[in-house]
Formats: structure tokens, sequence, C-alpha cells
């Protein structure tokens, strides 16, 4: 069963080593094409915060936004193939961070084929989330197993 869990943990990571592979590829000095495809939802999402608090959002170069979710994604994902919860809770953190700001279908009509298109990949994105949360709790519930003691025996003269 150990080597079926560990398939699975692969499989799942899959998609954040490869998108991690390809930005940090691409990266080059100003981020790559991940920063000038974030860059107006990031503006985007920004001014809705600062109108939301009412509260200026110091300014974040967003190749630094990039390089950190390429170092969530990477870490996250060879710690996570490990079975180590600090790679679930990474991959975890990256998702909870940039899914609502990447698929924004709330700032698209219902009726446009964009909001359907960004509504099933944000619902895909909870999804990786539920499964996160699922593999956290199933590895928090399962007590980790303890070699057998040997009862002593009794000696008889």
């Amino acid at each position: 069963m150990g080597f079926v869990s560990f398939v699975g943990r692969v499989l799942f990571v899959a998609a954040f080593l490869l998108s991690a592979y390809q930005e940090f590829n691409e990266f080059g000095t100003d981020g790559g094409p991940a920063a000038k495809a974030l860059q107006p939802k990031f503006n985007v999402f920004v001014k809705n915060i600062s109108a939301q608090l009412g509260v200026a959002v110091p300014h974040i170069e967003l190749k630094h936004v990039i390089a950190a979710t390429i170092g969530l994604k990477g870490l996250g994902s060879l710690l996570f193939i490990l079975s180590s919860s600090l790679g679930a809770y990474l991959l975890l953190f990256y998702l909870a961070l940039i899914t609502p700001i990447i698929h924004d279908f709330y700032n698209y009509d219902m009726e446009k084929a964009e909001f359907a298109q960004l509504f099933g990949k944000f619902t895909q994105d909870v999804a990786l989330i539920g499964a996160l949360l699922f593999f956290l709790g199933m590895k928090n519930s399962i007590p980790k197993r303890q070699g057998k003691k040997k009862a002593a025996k009794a000696k008889t003269n």
C-alpha cells in the first residue's frame, strides 16, 4: 500500500512540479510570461483589496510574487512526495494565495464565456485544496506505527 500511496502523491503534484519548472526556466529578469499574464489580474485584485479595506496596499514587485510561487510549488511538491505535512501546507498556502487572483470569475458577468471558464478552473483549485486538507486530516488521524514490544517472559525455575 505504501507504493500506491507514493505513486498517488507523485501524480498529484505532477502539475505543480511541471508548472514550477516551466516558470523557473522562463523567469528571466522580469518574471517571464507568468508575470505578464498575472499583471492585469494582480492590479485588479490590489485595487479591490484597497477599496474594500480602505487602506493602500504596498507596492509588490510581481517578479517576487512569481519567484515565491515557484518556490512554494517546487518545495511543497518535493516535500509532499516524501509524505511531509509541511509540503501539503506549502501547496495549500500557494493555492489559497493564488486561486482568487488568477481565477477571478467574480469580475465577469455570468453570461460571458470567461466566467464559465474561470469558474471551472476556480472549482478545480478548490477541489485540490480539499484533497490537501483530506491528506492532512488523514495524516493526523492515523496513529504512527510503533514497534511491537515483546512482553517479558516470567522466569520459571
